[in-house]
């Protein structure tokens, strides 16, 4: 819940660089990305606690590697828009 919040907080800030450049690739995707990120990762984890299907726990990791792309894509528009 703790990643859920602060991805969630991360999806606000993009929000917030979009209104200032709108024309940002970067921060677009940042923000597709860390929403599939909230989904597989917080998603799956909650999916798993609650059917206890254990293969779901090969879904996290990806969301994760969508949260590190999504902020990664955020310094990179920091640095070049701002």
């Amino acid at each position: 819940m703790t990643y859920q919040m602060f991805h969630a907080t991360g999806i606000l800030v993009i929000g917030f660089l979009l209104s200032k450049v709108t024309t940002s690739p970067q921060f677009t995707w940042a923000g597709w990305l860390m929403l599939l990120g909230i989904i597989l990762f917080s998603g799956s984890l909650y999916t798993l606690s609650l059917t206890k299907v254990g293969i779901l726990g090969a879904i996290t990791p990806l969301g994760g590697v969508c949260f590190l792309a999504a902020w990664v894509l955020i310094i990179i528009g920091a640095v070049k828009y701002l």
